[in-house]
């Protein structure tokens, strides 16, 4: 009688487990015709073929889709996870290159918009107060003025030259190599590193 018990136990937590970690690979999808991408308005939409929790393969629509890098630094163009509104994950894009040019194309885009990230080439002024610091750059885009909360803990190393800032809304300034900087701006962000 125990050991029936068990052997349910292990059953139950064996199927909840494969519910967890069930992983849907929406490259292997569109490659097989189930997953199409595309342009809703100005948003990112997909329609698929996914098997529901019978089993059976179901068409669902999405009118937004979010895409999140998993490695955005080391690996931009793979392992991508696809999010709904709600920030539920539909699946997940192994490798950008298994999807067809056209949607690569629109997927890429949509990547480089959400992951925008102006290159710093000089830091003109920064200045604490209160906790903040604020900085006066110039970028590959001009001239720029952010805020930083925490600025020990908002400077990204990525690699010993390599750093991202991100400000107090969110976004990202690159520094692709420190060394590359000019005397006074490295003097304005060694204190910081």
């Amino acid at each position: 009688m125990a050991d029936t018990r068990k052997s349910e136990a292990n059953t139950e937590s064996a199927t909840a487990l494969r519910d967890v970690v069930k992983i849907v690979r929406l490259d292997e999808e569109a490659a097989a015709g189930n997953a199409v991408f595309y342009k809703n308005s100005d948003f990112l939409a997909l329609r698929a073929k996914i098997e529901n929790e019978n089993g059976e393969r179901e068409e669902k629509t999405w009118d937004r889709v979010f895409l999140h890098r998993a490695f955005p630094f080391d690996d931009p163009y793979r392992y991508i996870s696809v999010l709904d509104k709600d920030q539920n994950e539909i699946g997940i894009i192994g490798d950008l290159r298994n999807i067809e040019p056209e949607i690569r194309k629109l997927l890429e885009e949509e990547l480089e918009r959400k992951y925008y990230t102006p290159e710093i080439k000089a830091i003109k002024q920064v200045k604490e107060r209160y906790g903040f610091s604020y900085w006066k750059v110039e970028t590959d885009i001009g001239p720029l003025q952010f805020t930083v909360q925490d600025t020990y803990r908002s400077i990204l190393r990525v690699t010993p030259t390599r750093i991202f800032i991100v400000d107090m809304n969110g976004n990202r300034y690159e520094v692709p190599d420190l060394e590359a900087l000019d005397r006074k701006s490295y003097r304005l962000i060694e204190l910081y590193l």
